[in-house]
């Protein structure tokens, strides 16, 4: 085995294995490690997370807006204790209350989203047993009650609701697309810093043998006096720098490994090999078309139109609150006995109707002062959407003339990285033949290796621009469809 070859497999030997245990290779595509990402990394964990807890808040919501049965009682409830009583001549005594207790009712409650209020529908029913000497029974029914309680002036709290809270779960679930996008753009990065590494070391690598031939040729130059000791020196001082480079080339490779094996969740056994992705299909973006994308599809839209309706709300509340007036009433029937075969007999009426006025006649502008502080933060929220809109539009008309010239620059990286390689090997033949200096030769290596770098570097910010303007648009330009997900299916998984 050759002295290069040595070299290499010795600086390979960690690589190809891991205590003791050899590493199984997975050629890794991107497009495959974006599909492992969204599936497997912790990111796209937490995004769902998220997402259900606002799927439940919206459940939440409208469960408010349907009939609710409930039931409530006690059974039993056990009095025994002594109760100051008046007599008839003025005096106080003491008596005892000895009793037990069993109430019972079902109530079907709904809150009524046109003004506010809430209507209840009751039956129940009562039992008091006097205990000790003379014990008896004693019933009270409540067969059917109907309550209503309404505010009048008070700020309508279902309207509101009913208004914000689809808003909030169309953001939510927007928001949980570009979590996942979001995903998509780490594992870009991730998979182009390991392929950027992957080639670096490759570089190193043969760098590392070209030198090695170099120096065994000047070697033999120099025994017949064709090249001078300093060149000697100078290549065997390259021969040392290119072993340099390879090892740290190689740690480098590691670290981007681990770090994207941790991201998309793949055992320490697994070892990736990156595949150099093609270039996306030669098309333009039209920012308009991106705009109105945008605008239709990113929580930033629905994010801007939930704040303004808090903005709104907390004004239409601290307008409510400078006066309250509450009507509530009570409509039914109740019957007692001592028996229970008769309890639901001989119904009376019952009626109870209230209204509660709470009107302040003398504050000092303290309700007032609350209504203009809600004004002045809803103009404050309406200044700062104003601009992070601008703001917006901008980025969005940066991201797109960014991708619209990126496959230019792509391009253009190719062809200087081809140029550049083949001027490298043309420049080793030339020094081989004494042609060039040692200067000329590394100036030709460098360039390669810098070409090299910046076609990989330029393929990355095509993707990234790529996939940013799908995560901000929410659509996939290639396909000429809505990005989606089957929301009620993934939250009960």
């Amino acid at each position: 085995m050759t002295q290069v070859k040595l070299i290499i497999l010795g600086l390979l030997c960690p690589v190809f294995f891991l205590h003791g245990e050899e590493l199984k290779t997975e050629h890794l595509t991107l497009t495959e490690a974006i599909r492992i990402a969204q599936l497997q990394s912790v990111d796209a964990a937490v995004a769902l997370n998220e997402l259900k807890v606002a799927y439940w808040e919206y459940r939440t919501h409208q469960a408010d807006q349907l009939p609710e049965v409930n039931f409530g009682g006690t059974i039993p409830a056990y009095n025994s204790t002594f109760s100051k009583y008046q007599q008839s001549d003025g005096s106080y005594t003491y008596i005892r209350n000895n009793s037990l207790g069993i109430t019972g009712g079902v109530s079907i409650d709904q809150n009524i989203a046109l003004t506010g209020g809430k209507i209840s529908l009751k039956s129940g029913l009562d039992l008091n047993r006097q205990l000790g000497h003379g014990a008896f029974n004693e019933f009270m029914s409540s067969p059917i009650g109907i309550t209503i309680t309404q505010p009048i002036m008070g700020v309508n709290i279902q309207k509101w609701n009913r208004k914000i809270q689809p808003v909030r779960y169309q953001e939510a679930k927007a928001h949980y697309i570009e979590r996942v996008e979001g995903v998509t753009l780490s594992a870009i990065s991730g998979f182009f810093n390991l392929l950027l590494a992957q080639e670096n070391l490759k570089i190193a690598q043969q760098n590392l043998e070209n030198a090695i031939k170099l120096h065994e040729i000047a070697l033999a130059k120099r025994k017949i006096g064709q090249i001078s000791e300093s060149e000697l020196m100078q290549l065997n001082l390259s021969a040392l720098q290119a072993k340099g480079k390879v090892t740290e080339a190689q740690s480098v490779r590691n670290a981007r490994m681990f770090q994207l094996r941790s991201f998309l969740g793949l055992g320490e056994q697994t070892e990736i090999e990156p595949m150099i992705p093609e270039s996306l299909p030669s098309f333009r973006m039209d920012y308009q078309e991106v705009l109105d994308k945008a605008q239709e599809n990113n929580s930033f839209a629905k994010n801007i139109l939930r704040r303004q309706l808090e903005a709104d709300y907390a004004v239409a509340t601290a307008k409510g609150n400078r006066r309250s007036i509450n009507l509530y009433a009570s409509f039914g029937y109740s019957g007692t006995d001592q028996r229970f075969s008769s309890v639901y007999n001989n119904l009376q009426n019952s009626k109870i109707v209230e209204v509660g006025v709470s009107i302040p006649l003398l504050d000092w502008g303290k309700r007032k002062g609350k209504v203009k502080v809600a004004e002045s933060n809803r103009e404050v929220i309406l200044s700062k959407t104003r601009q992070e809109q601008m703001n917006f539009n901008q980025d969005i008309f940066l991201l797109v003339e960014n991708f619209n010239n990126q496959a230019g620059q792509l391009s253009i990286a190719s062809q200087a990285s081809a140029i550049a390689q083949k001027r490298y090997k043309t420049a080793i033949e030339t020094f081989m033949i004494g042609k060039i200096n040692i200067l000329d030769l590394n100036d030709a290596q460098k360039s390669k290796d810098e070409a090299v770098q910046k076609e990989i570097e330029e393929l990355y910010l095509y993707w990234n621009y790529y996939y940013n303007i799908r995560s901000i648009t929410l659509f996939d330009f290639l396909s000429k469809s809505t990005l989606d997900a089957e929301f009620e299916k993934i939250v009960r998984n």
